[in-house]
């Protein structure tokens, strides 16, 4: 029995996902029941051509339904199954990808109920980017809070900056929007594109839990796996946990490291981690300091402030070096 298509809504949403007010457009892309069958759509605005690979083989042409929107159809077939799609333009450029809607959230339902309450103790673990493999496939999984956006898309290296092509879901009332884009890794500059639902503006911003960005000033999150990094502070780590720091003397050199000391054959740069490491250590040890504090370093938009306008505060300012330097 042939399972009735509501071809009316499927219009409205395809029109809404054109005009970039879609809150949820896994509802109308990737595989979905149609008829006796399924259909696959995609959302490739500005392609001559779309060919959907499914990963059991073989290749369906896509048809242009309307405004950059293409669908394919597989009669006789029921179950959701896994895919690439080969992308033509004209011109002769061409590629190939997984589709970012053929994926569930990443985000599980302990998660978005902590969040709506306001009591997620690891927030910076869910929302971000975090490289990961999901359902077997390597990607990033984006996620930001924007409560009151009519949609949202993550923009950046990966696909031109243009906020048509990733889309993101909003989960239920948590105001939280999330999107898995496969084969996007650590190094990829990235924002989230914002439309607010008063209709005003549409805003461009950085992402507050992102751990690294561009060196100001420009403004771009960048991609970071931090579980690749490999301490090597187990000795140092086990005499601390045997002291009594109750007991034990305690002095504070308190530094605003941009400005404690330059490389003035290079312009007057900064110190990078590295060479602050070395250089701050050698100088509080010798002024009989048993501590440091730091002025803030988390990144921030003005050079020649003391840093307290923070605008990322899980990232380390990019002007001294990379977040793994930081930790070393």
């Amino acid at each position: 029995m042939k399972r009735p298509t509501d071809t009316a809504e499927v219009e409205r949403q395809i029109q809404q996902l054109i005009e970039l007010r879609h809150a949820d457009p896994h509802a109308v892309l990737g595989v979905h029941p149609d008829g006796d069958g399924v259909v696959v759509r995609a959302y490739r605005p500005d392609a001559e051509r779309v060919t959907v690979l499914p990963d059991f083989g073989g290749q369906i042409p896509a048809r242009h339904r309307k405004g950059g929107v293409f669908e394919a159809r597989l009669n006789g077939r029921k179950d959701v199954f896994g895919y690439l799609l080969k992308i033509d333009y004209r011109g002769g450029a061409s590629f190939t990808l997984r589709d970012s809607y053929s994926f569930p959230p990443t985000l599980g339902e302990l998660d978005s109920h902590l969040v709506s309450e306001g009591r997620h103790e690891r927030i910076w673990e869910r929302l971000g980017a975090h490289p990961r493999h999901h359902q077997g496939v390597y990607g990033t999984s984006f996620a930001v809070w924007a409560p009151t956006a009519r949609s949202v898309s993550v923009v950046g290296d990966f696909n031109s900056w243009d906020g048509r092509l990733h889309q993101m879901r909003t989960m239920g009332a948590t105001g939280v929007w999330e999107l898995f884009v496969p084969d996007v890794g650590s190094g990829a500059r990235y924002k989230f594109e914002i439309r607010p639902g008063s209709g005003g503006t549409q805003l461009l911003k950085a992402d507050p839990y992102a751990f690294r960005t561009e060196v100001p000033p420009a403004t771009a999150s960048v991609i970071h796996q931090l579980d690749r990094y490999l301490w090597r502070d187990e000795q140092w780590m086990e005499r601390r946990g045997k002291q009594d720091v109750f007991r034990r003397p305690m002095s504070v050199y308190e530094v605003h490291l941009s400005s404690w000391r330059r490389v003035v054959e290079e312009g007057s740069r900064s110190l990078t981690w590295k060479e602050a490491a070395g250089q701050l250590g050698d100088y509080v040890k010798g002024m009989g300091f048993t501590h440091v504090e730091f002025l803030p370093l988390a990144e921030h938009p003005f050079g020649g402030s003391w840093g307290y306008q923070v605008s990322g505060y899980f990232a380390p300012t990019a002007r001294h070096g990379h977040p793994d330097e930081f930790k070393a």
